[in-house]
């Protein structure tokens, strides 16, 4: 089939590329190539597709004459284009914009593709709020305007279907890490300072904070499982996690571990809306599409740290 990704440069939709390819499908990416951390970052994530054999068009969903230029024949799209985390450096425009209209004018876009069967949003835990412990049905509570925005848009993919303008699905994920992890997510920085022997700044009480810290490739494996689910996912809201909790303070261990280091934390204050916990309730994944994500976080740290070497130490 031929399958849309958005954010294709960034760091899990790069590896959904990927996979999909190797199912066989033939993979469209677009990327706005955005500042919001080192592009030469989303470049090296680009080459590393184009080096199979998939392309990436730039392309802002913020602006929907851009959108223009792709085929209209496409089977399936994979959202995953967003302003992402919790930043104080973005403003509410920098998430209403991306993560609102650029989502609307993707469905805009979707509608006219006639073939399509289904539209995936990726969606996140922040939704739920600052306790993110419980299953779909629980009523949003989101304390920052990433998960306000990731809220808004899942409710315009999942009208899009109500109204049974399309099929579509949204799927919640739960603090992905992983090869390709953005640099200023936990592990990537960890990984990062230790090596450069720089302090690593850690939020205040975060050490305690406790997280379903799920491996890229389970998460991929999640997301391309509703391909041939249509009818069983639409209009769905479904979380990919895993049910394993650690704190933070466990994944720093583990990494010093790995490493064979001990790392220097350098105490800075608390950021708003951040989670106090994450734990992903799976049931409705394991009934629906069969979801068993079995990487353990030492497992998955160790393929992390080999990555950053492999791409940053040579």
């Amino acid at each position: 089939m031929k399958i849309l990704v958005t954010g294709a440069a960034g760091y899990i939709a790069s590896h959904t590329a990927e996979h999909l390819q190797t199912l066989g499908h033939e993979v469209v990416g677009l990327d706005n190539f955005s500042d919001y951390y080192d592009v030469s970052l989303k470049q090296l994530n680009a080459n590393a597709l184009s080096a199979k054999g998939i392309g990436i068009e730039k392309i802002d969903l913020r602006f929907a004459e851009q959108l223009q230029s792709l085929p209209t024949d496409f089977d399936y799209i994979f959202h995953y284009a967003a302003q992402p985390g919790i930043s104080a450096t973005s403003s509410f425009e920098d998430y209403l914009d991306n993560n609102v209209i650029g989502t609307k004018n993707l469905l805009d876009f979707a509608l006219k593709n006639k073939n399509l069967a289904l539209f995936v949003n990726i969606a996140t835990s922040s939704i739920y709020g600052i306790q993110a412990t419980f299953d779909e049905t629980e009523p949003p509570k989101p304390a920052s305007f990433y998960g306000v925005t990731k809220l808004a848009a899942e409710q315009l993919v999942l009208a899009s279907s109500r109204l049974g303008q399309l099929k579509a699905c949204s799927l919640r994920l739960y603090s992905v890490y992983g090869p390709r992890e953005r640099p200023e997510k936990l592990y990537t920085k960890l990984i990062a300072n230790a090596f450069n022997n720089i302090p690593f700044p850690l939020y205040k009480g975060s050490e305690s904070h406790l997280r379903s810290f799920t491996y890229v490739q389970d998460i991929v494996d999640g997301v391309v499982s509703v391909i041939g689910k249509e009818d069983i996912v639409n209009n769905e809201i479904i979380n990919l996690g895993t049910e394993e909790e650690n704190t933070t303070q466990q994944g720093i261990e583990i990494v010093e571990q790995i490493l064979n280091k001990k790392i220097d934390l350098q105490i800075v204050e608390a950021r708003t809306g951040d989670q106090l916990r994450t734990k992903a309730v799976i049931d409705k994944a394991r009934k629906l599409l069969g979801y068993n994500p079995k990487t353990s976080l030492y497992e998955g740290l160790k393929a992390q740290v080999k990555w950053y070497q492999d791409n940053f130490l040579q």
